[in-house]
């Protein structure tokens, strides 16, 4: 059942997430063969560019699709588990690292271009939600864009809560080929509440779109001009 935000509770840290991902991660990957449409068009309708970041890259397969437009692509992610998957996936067409998306290992201004998908709506707390879209926009260069998209309200699993305007949180269990489930962590985001987010951080929304059940924000740094 929904729950109100608990990003305090020790079983929903940042760190349990990613023992969770860690757990589950080898057969996840196999499961996440192909970019996700969304992610494709956002990609095709870039210009080439520098440096680009996929920021929660799973087993590689957008940073993958980023080497088609970037002479550089950072794919960064919190289990050790999927960037092994993405190793196999993309070899030394990608830097891969890991680290935590509430801070970023990058330096100021030093991405031309970003997608942040699928993974928002694993951050246990709004504060932590928060400060990961503080630190995209901060590592976003003046003018560098990036696609962000996490899971809404607007799902048909959800349709009970469609009408709340705030998110809740709940648990999605993983099953592994064996039968054992692995609860998931995950924030679902009202449509409303993903634009108050971006609002309070140092983003802009430049636009929104609900598409398979989930928020696709398209943002820039507020305030960096080219």
């Amino acid at each position: 059942m929904p729950s109100p935000d608990t990003g305090d509770d020790p079983a929903r840290s940042r760190a349990a997430v990613r023992r969770t991902y860690e757990d589950i991660g080898d057969h996840f990957s196999k499961t996440r063969e192909y970019a996700w449409p969304e992610v494709e068009s956002f990609v095709a309708e870039a210009p080439p560019c520098g440096t680009a970041l996929d920021l929660g890259c799973g087993n590689g397969r957008h940073a993958e699709l980023l080497t088609g437009i970037a002479d550089r692509v950072v794919g960064l992610d919190a289990s050790r588990a999927l960037l092994t998957a993405a190793i196999d996936r993309v070899g030394d067409d990608v830097a891969l690292v890991q680290g935590d998306a509430v801070e970023l290992p990058l330096a100021d201004d030093c991405v031309d271009l970003a997608v942040y998908v699928a993974t928002l709506h694993h951050l246990p707390s709004r504060d932590a939600r928060r400060a990961s879209l503080d630190e995209l926009a901060r590592a976003l260069a003046p003018g560098a864009r990036a696609l962000v998209s996490a899971w809404s309200t607007a799902h048909d699993r959800f349709d009970a809560a469609a009408d709340a305007g705030t998110g809740f949180d709940t648990t999605v269990d993983w099953t592994l080929p064996g039968g054992e489930t692995v609860p998931r962590f995950y924030h679902i985001y009202a449509p409303a509440e993903f634009e108050r987010d971006v609002a309070a951080s140092d983003l802009r929304l430049v636009s929104l779109e609900l598409s398979s059940g989930n928020c696709y924000g398209v943002v820039e740094p507020e305030g960096k001009r080219t």
